[in-house]
This record gives structure tokens, C-alpha cells and sequence, in this order.
């Protein structure tokens, strides 16, 4: 039932020349651009990527095979690794030189298994003997070694969101050894080894690079291991076993999740998930490493929704094509991005606090939260138990930003200073969920199903007498209020009357009222609140808009504000007063 279905492949997806004896397809992962590359180069190179309007196509001499094929960052620079000793390099950077130039692996008797690039003119080679750090002149088409490692390799991942390069050593190839780029330059973080289920005897590579991702889930990045027991195993399941590995310390096992069968897996992540591919069953699971179990132990996850397959299309897969990412499909041509539906979670969790937990840290969860609070709220499946848990993780998430934001704020007030100067606005996201919010899209179908007033002035007057026994009712007047459209005056008197200045101010201007308002309201306001600064903000903004006006910031003898005139002389002195423009 498509209903269930909470996978699926972007709507549009970039299409490619599928891969043949003719054509072979690259995807880079650091771009996530696809090469299409026939007949070495010689016949035409198309490169495509998910955000590019316009595709690249060129041609090349066709000096044999193809290995490996990148663009520097921006599409400055190509690199085309055709033999294990040397790359070759392409300038696509406008007015220089377009002719290939070639750089060798300084390492005698060494094999170049591969290259990442790690900023627009940095590369390094990875080859079984270590790693070699380049820098590349595309004016000058010369190549500058900057730094190398020398160590045994039996394969490598790069993660270039991260620009941590991880590589497998030893002759079992379980313990890797992570180098991290900054700046041109490179560093040795602690290496770390992974637990095999079975050690074999004798030793032989038995750890591959399949079997291992990189990936940032949360803002920290994972070494992801996917772990098959052995038949003679008490735990004969699958599972996928996550390494935290962070800039400085040691790295550890941090994460288990079980996948409860066994067979071929690839992996992706999607919106800060785990997602789970099950070949044999085209099937998928998804896990988030916040959500805790209370039935496992720490850190093991079970899946947050039962397996289901992905909607609509169904991706082949076939056996001797290029190691791609499974949302790239080489024998079709198609490049799709996995996206999460979340519509479909709501019915496939039972438990709503869990679903909450879920929901609110996916990028767009508002309306699919709401409809979990209508739902809850809804007279056929009403309980007072999980209503209360489904706001109670509103409200603290509500409660946090607020905390944020108003610690953003005093940090700001109290002027510059060396914390205030690291300190970032908090990031409204789609799980804060305000009271607008709640009115519009849950407690406003209360009044059909108990037939209760429509909006009037009178019942929002009722609801503003009711905030001392119910703070919400104040908010719920005002956006009533709001949602008249007649009711401009009472707004602002609501607004004062909770010494709200600003937000008056600011209402009538949106509204066009701002030339109409008695300046006398707002400055007894704003000077009943004691803040001077408030003051001065007002008692200036009505100052401009005299000048706009009548051409003189001065206030006519008819609007009564010769106290406020001298009060703010006592305040700020004269001088701090606006002159009248001369001509």
C-alpha cells in the first residue's frame, strides 16, 4: 500500500548514458556528480550532478582506460587517473592553459589505488604504500608535493563532508588509521581497530571496504561497520555497528543497530537516519541513534518502523557494476536523492511518544507533528495519558529555543565580548511549535465539534479576562483578535497594556496605521515601562515620522506631548533632540 510507504526517490531524477561496453560511469561523492565517460574520453564526457542546471560535456584523448575521474571543488581543475602510478590533470579554469599535465607517486614501486581532492587545488593520492599530499598550479600545469605518509594499504574511504580520510591497514585490514586535511596540511588521528566476529588463522585480509561507510549523522562523524556473524554465531543476525570518531581522542564503539536478518546490505543516510537496504527482500529499515530502547541495551537500536520498500520505484541492481551509492542506478542511467515521507510514520508507530521523539528532529516535521496532536486530541482515540506526553515534548522543545534565544539576546545586550563573539542566534527549526501554530491547526476544529462562538471582540475580551487564571488565553485573544481584520485599535491596546511597545509599534506599521496613532499613547506607554532605551526608540520613531509628515520632527501643541519633550531633554539632553531639515 503506498500509504506505507516512507521511502522514496526524488521526483526528479538526473538522468545519465547508462553504463556499456562503450560507457563507463563514475559518480563522485564529494560533487555528487556522474561521469559518463565513452570510449576513454575520446568520444565525449558528460558530467552531471543533482544541482547543476547546465551539464558538462568535453572531450579528451583517449590514452587508455579510465580508473578514476574527479573535479576539484567548483569544477576548477579535472583529474584522470588511467594507470596505478600517476594522474593526469585537465585545467577547466577559463584563459589558462586547457593541455593535460601529469604528476607520478613520489613512492618508488608504489600503486596509486586512488585520489581525493581536498580544496580547489589540493589532491592526494592514496596508494598501498601511504599517502601523498599534492598541490596543484593550473597556471604553471605543475604539481607540488606538500606532505606524505608512508604505511600499508589495503584500501581507504574519504569523507568529504569531513575531510577525514580513513585507511585500512594490517593484514587483516581491521584497524584503520584516519588522517584528517586543514589548510593544506595533514594529521594522524588515533588509529582504531574494528572488532571482526571471527579472528582468521592464518591472518588474512579479511575486513572490506563494502563492508564500511563514513558518514556525519547529527553533526559527528561514524565509522560504519557492517557486521555479518558467522553461522556457527549465537547471534547469526546481521547488524551494523557504528565507531564514533572525533577530531581528538580515541575512537569507540558507540552505536549497535540490529537488522534481524541476514544477506546483502547497503546503507545510506538520509534527514540525520540510518537507512538500511535489504537486497533479497528490497526492503529497507530506518534507525535513529537519539532514539533510546528501554527493552536493549545502551546504545542498541532496534528499527523505528517496520521494514517496507521503497516508493515508487524499485532499483536493480546487478552484479560487476561500479560500487555507487544505491540511490544511483548505472544499468538505467538515473541518479535519484532518497527522501524520508513522514506522513506515513504516524500510522506505522504506535507509540506516540516514541513517533514524537522521531518526528520532532526531522528537517520538515511541523505539519506531520500537528496532525499527530489533532489526532491524539480527536474524540475517537482520545487519552489523556498520551496527549499529555505528546506536549510535554512540545512544550520542552518549545521551552529550549526560548531558553536559547533569550540567552542569545542578553549575551548581545551586555555588548561585545569574546564569548558573545562565538555565540550563534538559535535556528528556529520546524519542531518549535508555537501557539498560533496550535490554534490554527489543532484547537481551532474544537469550536465545530462542540459548536462553540466564532471569533468576535466580546469573546476575545472574555478570553483576555482569563489570563490570570490561564496565561495561554492572552495569546489565544490576540491572535482571535488578529484574525478580524477589524479589530486594529483593541490589538494595539493589548498589546501596551502588556507593555509590549515595540510589538504595538511594529503591528501598526504592518497594518499602515503608523501615520494615524496618537504618538501620546505610545510614549505614556513606553515611559511607564522605566526602560530609557525604550523611550528613546519611540519617542525617535514618532520624531520621524513628524519629519515625513509635516517636514519638521517637532509635535504640534494638538498632541499633548510637551511632558514627554521634557522628559526626554532630562534624559538625553537636548542636543539629542532632531532639528528640522534646512533648505
Amino acid at each position: 500500500m503506498s500509504e506505507e510507504h516512507y521511502l522514496e526517490l526524488c521526483e526528479s531524477p538526473v538522468q545519465f548514458e547508462h553504463a556499456s561496453s562503450v560507457n563507463n560511469v563514475f559518480f563522485d561523492e564529494a560533487n555528487k556528480q556522474v561521469f559518463a565517460v565513452r570510449s576513454g574520453g575520446a568520444t565525449g564526457v558528460v558530467v552531471k550532478g543533482p544541482d547543476d542546471k547546465n551539464s558538462i560535456a568535453f572531450r579528451m584523448d583517449d590514452k587508455g582506460e579510465v580508473k578514476c575521474i574527479k573535479f576539484s571543488i567548483g569544477n576548477k581543475i579535472l583529474a584522470v587517473q588511467r594507470t596505478s602510478k600517476s594522474v593526469d590533470f585537465i585545467n577547466f579554469i577559463p584563459d589558462y592553459p586547457h593541455t593535460e599535465f601529469s604528476q607520478e607517486c613520489k613512492m618508488k614501486n608504489a600503486s596509486v589505488l586512488g585520489f581525493c581532492w581536498t580544496n580547489w587545488n589540493e589532491i592526494v593520492f592514496i596508494t598501498d604504500q601511504g599517502i601523498e599530499l599534492y598541490q596543484v598550479f593550473p597556471d604553471k600545469r605543475s604539481v607540488k608535493l606538500i606532505k606524505s605518509q608512508s604505511l600499508s594499504v589495503n584500501w581507504y574511504q574519504y569523507c568529504p563532508e569531513t575531510a577525514v580520510l580513513l585507511l585500512s591497514t594490517s593484514g587483516q585490514g581491521n584497524v584503520l588509521q584516519p588522517f584528517v586535511f586543514r589548510n593544506g596540511t595533514l594529521s594522524k588521528m588515533t588509529k582504531f581497530e574494528i572488532e571482526l566476529p571471527v579472528v582468521p588463522k592464518p591472518a588474512k585480509l579479511s575486513l572490506s571496504e563494502r563492508d564500511i561507510a563514513m558518514a556525519t549523522i547529527y553533526g559527528q562523524l561514524y565509522v560504519m561497520y557492517l557486521k555479518h556473524h558467522s553461522r556457527t554465531a549465537n547471534s547469526p543476525s546481521a547488524e551494523v555497528v557504528l565507531y564514533h570518531l572525533p577530531r581528538e581522542g580515541l575512537c569507540k564503539k558507540s552505536h549497535v543497530l540490529k537488522l534481524n536478518t541476514t544477506g546483502k546490505f547497503a546503507l545510506n543516510i538520509v534527514d540525520n537516519l540510518v537507512v538500511v537496504h535489504h537486497q533479497s527482500t528490497q526492503t529497507s529499515l530506518i534507525y535513529d541513534i537519539h532514539l533510546r530502547e528501554p527493552d536493549c541495551a545502551l546504545n542498541t537500536h532496534q528499527p523505528v518502523l517496520p521494514a517496507r520498500s521503497i516508493h515508487p520505484y524499485r532499483i536493480p541492481l546487478t552484479d560487476g557494476a561500479p560500487r555507487l551509492p544505491l540511490n544511483v542506478c548505472v544499468c538505467a542511467g538515473y541518479l535519484w536523492y532518497l527522501q524520508v515521507k513522514l506522513p506515513p510514520t504516524v500510522n506505522l508507530q504506535q507509540d506516540k511518544g516514541k513517533l514524537m521523539d522521531f518526528l520532532l528532529r526531522r528537517r520538515d516535521c511541523k505539519m506531520v507533528i500537528l496532525s499527530v496532536c489533532s489526532q491524539s486530541t480527536s474524540p475517537s482515540v482520545r487519552s489523556l495519558p498520551v496527549v499529555a506526553t505528546v506536549f510535554d515534548k512540545l512544550n520542552q522543545v518549545y521551552k529550549e529555543y526560548l531558553e536559547a534565544e533569550q540567552m542569545y539576546t542578553l549575551a548581545m545586550e551586555s555588548g561585545p565580548s569574546r564569548n558573545s563573539a562565538a555565540q550563534k542566534r538559535p535556528v528556529r527549526t520546524q519542531a518549535v511549535i508555537d501557539q498560533s501554530d496550535m490554534y490554527t491547526h489543532v484547537l481551532s476544529s474544537f469550536t465545530e465539534r462542540k459548536r462553540l462562538h466564532t471569533d468576535s471582540k466580546p469573546l476575545a475580551c472574555l478570553l483576555l479576562s482569563l489570563e490570570s487564571t490561564y496565561p495561554p488565553a492572552h495569546q489565544l485573544s490576540l491572535d482571535m483578535l488578529k484574525r478580524l481584520s477589524t479589530a486594529n485599535d483593541e490589538i494595539v491596546e493589548v498589546l501596551l497594556s502588556k507593555q509590549q511597545v515595540l510589538g504595538a509599534l511594529r503591528f501598526i506599521r504592518s497594518v499602515g496605521s503608523h501615520d494615524n496613532v496618537s504618538a501620546r499613547k505610545f510614549l505614556d506607554a513606553a515611559q511607564q515601562t522605566s526602560d530609557q532605551m525604550l523611550f528613546y526608540t519611540v519617542f525617535r520613531s514618532f520624531q520621524q515620522r513628524n519629519q515625513r509628515l509635516r517636514g519638521n520632527p517637532a509635535f504640534n501643541p494638538g498632541e499633548h506631548c510637551e511632558e514627554h519633550v521634557v522628559h526626554f531633554k532630562q534624559l538625553f539632553g537636548e542636543q539629542s533632540l532632531m532639528k528640522a531639515a534646512t533648505a
